[in-house]
């Protein structure tokens, strides 16, 4: 890439100041952070750091990371800190994968991790790390056409099929170099009954796939990251392949040459790094059953993984091309949300949070989270409209929401679990201690909002005087032409918030 602007050179007049990008990557073998400006369409890279922390290795028969993974990780992140000064808080995602999606205890490790960030971590589903890897491989190939994108990670594999910069399919299936090494070679032996029993595991993960995906088709199989690109790596050195490229061929040469190594610490090839060694038969078994599932001749290998497509998606986010807005839309059309309803709610919702915003010290994130659980906070009805707030917090938690990270996922869905009846004080009280405050307060603002359009009328009513301190609020509900069932909503508003430890007060001035 163009490296970054010399800052002694005057900029042109009318040009735009670049932005400064951060993505880290906490994958489940590798770490990496990529710093970039983004100005006129194009990342100009300014750092890019990677280390092998091997986070999926660290799991024990429990599912807890082990202290000394915990330490080698958090030493990487104090490694890279630096690199993140001048970087505002809003042009950063740090997102965690597969390890962390898995491990028992992860929070644990993730408030230590923040801590020594500065900045919060993201969790994100598969299938939205798999939109990511596209993302970023799409904007490092400039071909047109449709292509197959697989992404070998250290817990993970991700399976794209994609036109330009749109995904047509995504999947995630859990085999990884690292996990598959724990699984298959975890006493460093090395066999073609061990290889063919690893290749027949990824088989059986691919079995469900497999013939969508060929249904589907794509024109050029691609592959990103660094088993892929060790691989191709490796071939091009022994003559086996052209660079850059995987054929059939030179993956059976590559595996007999791993059977006679014989052990783990015997695997030494040229092109091969060292660090990358002990998960590298792995790794191999992995793709040779994607080049035996989907009838593969060959694979081409291209920059642009996870870290790149993060800071593409960073680019539009919290604007008219924020890839959560097309979700949000998708869901309401797709469970028939009464859009007159969800718009009144979601505009008195915001009117009221204007009002104590400076009071509960909300940030534009915050309120902005606010107005999308309004809108779909009668998502539940297409399923049942008895305990429908129910039904519609468990589908944003556990479906797959493109743009949406699991934190966020979970905010949209106590937001939406506590809009109405009693306040749900068993599922506040497991959020992580630093967002339940915020969360418990925008969740107040969304019930007065959906109390005030009972009614479910034509336009939002004009929003009632609001103030808050602390976890009081007081609303002057004003003089109405027939007040009494709004008040009556309101006075049970008011029980239902006194039992949970927050005060309403009504005033009629």
């Amino acid at each position: 890439m163009t490296p970054p602007p010399d800052p002694a050179i005057p900029r042109q007049e009318g040009a735009s100041d670049p932005r400064r990008l951060a993505a880290i990557d906490l994958g489940s073998n590798s770490f990496h952070l990529l710093v970039a400006n983004y100005q006129e369409d194009r990342l100009q890279v300014v750092a890019r750091l990677g280390e092998k922390v091997q986070l999926a290795a660290g799991l024990d028969d429990d599912g807890r990371l082990d202290d000394a993974t915990m330490e080698r990780a958090l030493g990487c992140l104090a490694r890279f800190a630096p690199f993140l000064e001048g970087v505002t808080p809003d042009h950063l995602r740090v997102v965690g994968t597969n390890a962390l999606r898995e491990a028992a205890n992860s929070e644990a490790f993730i408030e230590r991790a923040e801590a020594e960030l500065g900045h919060r971590i993201e969790i994100i589903a598969g299938r939205e790390e798999a939109r990511l890897i596209y993302l970023g491989a799409a904007h490092a190939l400039a071909e047109q056409g449709r292509r197959l994108i697989v992404d070998i990670g250290g817990g993970s594999t991700e399976f794209i099929i994609g036109e330009r910069f749109e995904p047509l399919a995504l999947e995630s299936l859990r085999m990884g170099c690292v996990s598959f090494s724990r699984r298959f070679f975890a006493d460093g032996e090395i066999s073609e009954k061990r290889m063919r029993r690893a290749e027949l595991a990824a088989l059986s993960e691919l079995a469900n796939i497999r013939r969508p995906y060929q249904e589907l088709g794509w024109r050029d199989p691609v592959g990103s990251s660094g088993t892929i690109k060790a691989a191709a790596a490796v071939l091009a050195a022994s003559g086996d392949a052209p660079e850059g490229v995987i054929t059939r061929e030179g993956l059976a040469a590559l595996r007999r040459r791993l059977i006679k190594c014989k052990k783990l610490d015997r695997v030494a090839m040229e092109g091969l790094k060292p660090d990358r060694a002990r998960v590298f038969p792995a790794g191999m078994a992995i793709l040779g059953a994607i080049f035996e599932a989907f009838d593969l001749e060959r694979m081409r290998y291209a920059d642009g993984a996870l870290r790149e497509g993060v800071l593409y998606d960073l680019v539009g986010r919290n604007g008219a091309e924020d890839s959560r807005l097309k979700t949000l839309e998708n869901l309401s059309r797709g469970y028939q949300v009464d859009p007159r309803q969800a718009d009144n709610v979601a505009a008195t919702a915001l009117a009221l949070a204007a009002q104590v915003r400076e009071a509960w010290r909300l940030n534009e994130t915050q309120v902005r989270f606010l107005g999308w659980a309004a809108r779909l906070h009668e998502i539940g009805l297409a399923i049942s409209h008895s305990q429908f707030h129910r039904h519609g917090a468990y589908l944003l938690e556990h479906s797959d929401l493109p743009g949406f990270s699991r934190p966020e996922q979970r905010l949209l869905a106590f937001l939406v679990r506590a809009h109405r009846r009693k306040f749900p004080l068993k599922e506040w009280q497991a959020l992580p201690a630093p967002d339940r405050d915020s969360h418990a307060r925008l969740a107040l603002l969304l019930r007065l909002a959906v109390i005030l359009n009972h009614s479910r009328p034509e336009q939002p009513p004009a929003a009632p005087r609001l103030t808050a301190e602390g976890d009081t609020l007081t609303l002057d509900i004003g003089e109405g032409e027939d007040p009494a069932l709004l008040l009556n909503d309101l006075e049970q508003e008011a029980a239902y918030l006194k039992a949970a430890g927050f005060e309403l007060i009504l005033s009629r001035r």
